[in-house]
């Protein structure tokens, strides 16, 4: 069983920062891609940015510059360091992995997070 948590969510006024985590754990062979998505209330969810397990990176438009992926991947970790946040980045920001396997010869799933709630507001 895999299990992906992420920490570092809260409160924050506008134009400060926030640092998100999301350690996937249990039994693990190789992760894909990592990557971060969000979900404003009355809006669908949306990719933030991805990163890939060799470092390639992609970023939603209207946090480039803003927001960087990085990743660890001897601890199956990815994080999402968000700088000069604004009241629309306002939302339960959600960590997936994709085509994770917990053996080589397993098949490949994709795992969420249960969410961190980020707010930002004066």
């Amino acid at each position: 069983q895999v299990q992906l948590v992420e920490s570092g969510g809260g409160l924050v006024q506008p134009g400060g920062s926030l640092r998100l985590s999301c350690a996937a754990s249990g039994t693990i062979f190789s992760i894909n891609a990592m990557g971060w998505y969000r979900q404003a209330p009355g809006k669908q969810r949306e990719l933030v940015a991805t990163i890939t397990s060799g470092g390639s990176t992609k970023y939603e438009e209207s946090v480039k510059g803003r927001f960087t992926i990085s990743r660890d991947n001897a601890k199956n970790t990815v994080y999402l360091q968000m700088n000069s946040l604004k009241p629309e980045d306002t939302a339960v920001y959600y960590c997936k992995g994709e085509n994770i396997r917990s053996f080589w010869y397993s098949p490949a799933y994709a795992y969420w997070g249960q969410g961190t709630q980020v707010t930002v507001q004066s």
